[in-house]
């Protein structure tokens, strides 16, 4: 399921990055992965914190929680708002600076279109989640295995549909010498301060609305590091856009699996005291072997294992899941796309950069999860956004080395994809970054 969201944003994204408003303001496109990671951010998050209320039992009291359901999502719209201005800054920032270049205009359009859909995306997700979570508790379900693929799967197509909409209605009115930008800037942060107060009065959310700004805003930056590497290779690669969701949604949907169940143990291991870890699992950083490994006998003897090692083999699960949630995804979008299936070539490097990427995400969320921990910071709150967001930022820098070398080798996979590009963006970084591709495919 949410593979399929996942491959749905893929199409949305390939179809809409060549209409006007995509074409005329570049900068939505690195607003792209920022806005998508808010479903890391802000979405999985409270999954996470709400599958762990519940299975604690902490939601059973119907008063408790529905306290706790309206000061989660207003809490959410709060940090919705705030993200969303500042990925659309991110975006400006990123988009003018190597052209020495700005737009007044496109900057209160693209701002105004980010905030809009960060806060109608947060919403709308945020309500799934907790429906999703009652529904898994009076099934006796665990909601950490089901709430954040949902959330994931939503999450995607949810806000690029969004995007794509609001960003076209507030062009043509740019375009038409209207004000709906200006009037929708204003509005927001009239009542931000208004859901300031609720969020901060309301005891299930106070604590989060105070120390949980640090990894929301700085998952943001990291995310739109991604989007800078996107906007690049979308000017150069055919079909980057199709697959870009792909590979860092299921990266992000396998990690926040992880973390939440990770959480949930250290919960139960230690009666909810944080700061202190199971005395048989204490090792704040293992190897590599003793993460993915440490439960069997072979890596005992070789030395990575050494204590209670009970994340390994849900980490081989989840890391073994990629292989035939991709090969389904790349041949949909194939077939979807283009009308037959990609090449060995394709296929290998595509793999290859998936599996790197979510290898790499789950040896950190072993050690972020724990560190954090024992700093006494609750991981719900704090390593998802990370997580997601160091996946933005490496399963996008991946895709692209898997299409540089896919191009530097001459396969053709891609070839019947129509043409695409933003004409005449005219941006230094990007201009230099395909003079150097050109560059390798000449030596060939």
């Amino acid at each position: 399921m949410a593979g399929c969201g996942m491959v749905g944003a893929g199409l949305i994204l390939e179809f809409v990055q060549n209409w006007p408003a995509f074409v005329n303001v570049p900068e939505i496109i690195i607003v792209v992965p920022p806005l998508l990671g808010l479903k890391g951010n802000l979405e999985m998050t409270l999954a996470a914190r709400m599958s762990t209320a519940s299975n604690l039992g902490h939601l059973d009291d119907k008063k408790v929680a529905a306290s706790t359901t309206i000061g989660n999502l207003i809490l959410v719209q709060c940090q919705g708002i705030v993200v969303g201005f500042l990925a659309s800054l991110c975006g400006l920032a990123m988009g003018w600076l190597p052209i020495a270049k700005a737009n007044y205009e496109q900057a209160l359009l693209l701002c105004a279109s980010a905030i809009v859909t960060a806060s109608l995306a947060s919403f709308v997700l945020a309500l799934i989640m907790v429906i999703v979570i009652v529904i898994a508790r009076k099934c006796n379900c665990n909601p950490d295995n089901i709430a954040t693929p949902i959330a994931a799967s939503l999450g995607d197509i949810t806000t690029l549909g969004l995007l794509a909409w609001i960003s076209d209605i507030l062009y043509t009115d740019y375009n038409t010498g209207g004000y709906k930008a200006q009037i929708i800037i204003g509005g927001y942060f009239l009542v931000l301060p208004l859901f300031l107060a609720l969020a901060y009065n309301n005891e299930h959310v106070s604590e989060v609305l105070r120390v949980g700004w640090t990894p929301v805003l700085m998952a943001m930056l990291i995310a739109s590091g991604g989007g800078f590497v996107l906007e690049m290779a979308v000017e150069h690669f055919k079909g980057v856009t199709l697959f870009a969701p792909v590979m860092n949604g299921s990266g992000g949907d396998l990690v926040g699996i992880q973390a939440s169940r990770m959480t949930t143990y250290l919960n139960k291991a230690t009666n909810s005291l944080l700061g202190t870890l199971p005395e048989d699992d204490n090792n704040i950083c293992p190897t590599p072997c003793s993460s993915f490994f440490g439960d069997l006998p072979l890596c005992n003897k070789c030395g990575g294992g050494g204590g209670k090692q009970p994340h390994g083999m849900p980490a081989r699960v989840l890391l073994m899941l990629l292989f035939p949630g991709h090969i389904l995804f790349v041949f949909i979008i194939f077939f979807v796309k283009i009308g037959y299936s990609p090449s060995f070539l394709f296929m290998f490097f595509y793999l290859i950069a998936a599996f790197l990427q979510v290898a790499v995400l789950l040896y950190l969320a072993q050690f972020l999860v724990y560190w954090m921990w024992k700093r006494g910071t609750d991981p719900d709150n704090a390593a998802i956004p990370y997580l997601t967001a160091i996946g933005d930022l490496v399963g996008t820098s991946l895709l692209a080395l898997a299409f540089i070398l896919l191009e530097v080798m001459g396969d053709q996979s891609l070839v019947d994809l129509p043409a695409h590009g933003h004409p005449a963006v005219g941006h230094n970084v990007t201009e230099a970054l395909n003079a150097t591709i050109s560059h390798l495919t000449e030596l060939h």
